[in-house]
């Protein structure tokens, strides 16, 4: 007897996943960030990459860090590599709130959830405040990979206008206000006030009370990401908006950035509240953070000059911003334009009009080298004319070069322009050359 299978009806309309049909909705936004798309080929050593925001890790005294290590295995082995708490190691709890208040924060290491990077922490938070069709408000433009989160919830994400100075307060206002006006529910506003990611401006002292105070009387909740903010060239560090707002703001804070990313670990100060709630959305997610991890960092924070060792961080990126800059202003078409931060890994450079920094992606990959399209940080599909640069892992040397072939590129983008007076992305639409596509990479 011949029993004959029942055809699937989702491998009937996929051969290439035969799940489509099962998925959950929210899975629709799940799609590849367009800087992963980018890692397969600015990894490759022939090409200079200004995309990746990679820490640069270089000047890390690795001895000392692997005789922390060391150190850890050998006296408290069994309890390092065994499970531990939701909230996180009591002892870099403590250590995490002195990390804040070099930003005039004040917290009890109790309100402190510690998280697989910051990553986590904006996944957490957006898990236990938004349900599908919420809105978030953002920066314009914001992070990739906040804006990630929010579409893999469903949530809808309005942009608000930055200039030089950060989040204009007028922008959030009258964005808050249409938005309501339209029935709409919006959960927080994403920002990151230091050293932005991608933008690389600093929201200003003089701005930091009003954005709060509109938030205040709005009742909108702001969630602070925070991990250049020890990383300013120029100054000492600004004063967090959690410092003079602690029941209305989230925290979040890394470590990824002032000591090294592969440890993952991360952190939310948030309202005793909230605390709760994020607790046990971390112990569904993950039920602890990894104890070995916090451990080293902890390590790492008691016995050796943490602060000493971001100062020379701090050197480095600025030789490195120094380097993009001179390069920028030396060979660049005096028609591109770009922002000089002073803090943080990003230089946000603006294209002439016509030219389209998506569509000339493969020709800067072909000319080997890297950049991220600005569309990468925009919900809703602007920032075409715009790339971010990224300065602080290359050498000076590399960035110099970098930037030598990317302005090649530009200016053979532009005399395409002029000659046919278009946008470049058409162009090479509809000659069926050079598509935008990531697969072309």
């Amino acid at each position: 007897m011949t029993i004959e299978r029942p055809i699937d009806p989702a491998r009937s309309r996929s051969v290439l996943d035969p799940y489509v049909d099962r998925y959950a909705a929210r899975t629709a936004g799940m799609t590849a960030s367009e800087i992963r798309a980018l890692f397969a080929v600015a990894s490759r050593p022939e090409v200079v990459s200004l995309a990746g925001g990679m820490p640069n890790i270089s000047g890390l005294p690795l001895d000392v860090v692997g005789g922390a290590i060391s150190d850890l295995v050998a006296t408290q082995g069994p309890v390092a590599m065994q499970y531990g708490s939701g909230q996180g190691v009591p002892e870099l709890r403590e250590q995490i709130t002195e990390v804040m208040a070099l930003e005039g924060i004040q917290a009890h290491a109790d309100d402190v959830v510690v998280t697989v990077g910051s990553q986590q922490a904006v996944d957490l938070v957006t898990r236990i405040f938004c349900d599908p069709g919420d809105v978030v408000l953002c920066e314009a433009p914001s992070y990739v990979g906040a804006l990630g989160v929010f579409k893999s919830y469903q949530c809808d994400v309005v942009h608000i206008e930055m200039d030089g100075e950060g989040l204009v307060p007028a922008a959030l206002r009258n964005g808050i206000r249409a938005v309501k006006a339209a029935g709409r529910t919006i959960k927080f506003l994403y920002t990151i006030p230091n050293f932005h990611n991608p933008a690389g401006v600093t929201l200003s002292a003089e701005r930091r009370p009003e954005i709060l105070a509109i938030c205040r009387e709005e009742g909108v909740l702001v969630l602070e990401d925070n991990p250049y903010g020890l990383l300013g060239f120029d100054r000492e560090p600004m004063r967090a908006l959690r410092a003079d707002e602690p029941e209305g703001v989230i925290y979040l804070g890394s470590f990824s950035k002032t000591f090294a990313p592969g440890f993952r670990v991360g952190w939310a100060l948030a309202p005793a509240s909230v605390r709760e709630k994020l607790v046990l959305a971390q112990e569904s997610a993950t039920l602890c953070p990894p104890q070995f991890s916090q451990m080293a960092v902890s390590a790492y924070l008691a016995n050796h000059d943490w602060q000493g060792q971001i100062k020379q961080f701090r050197e480095l990126y600025r030789e490195r911003r120094d380097a993009m800059i001179s390069a920028l202003s030396d060979l660049m078409p005096v028609t591109v334009r770009w922002n000089v931060p002073d803090g943080g890994f990003y230089v946000w450079l603006t294209l002439p009009p016509g030219i389209n920094a998506k569509a000339m992606l493969p020709r800067a990959v072909t000319a080997r080298v890297a950049y991220v399209p600005g569309t990468a940080f925009f919900a809703d599909g602007f920032g075409s004319s715009s790339m971010r640069l990224s300065y602080c892992y290359p050498t000076p040397e590399r960035i110099r070069e970098g930037v030598r072939r990317l302005a090649g590129v530009i200016e053979a983008e532009m005399e395409l322009h002029s000659t046919f007076g278009t946008d470049t992305a058409e162009l090479r639409l509809g000659a069926g050359v050079d598509s935008p596509g990531t697969d072309t990479l």
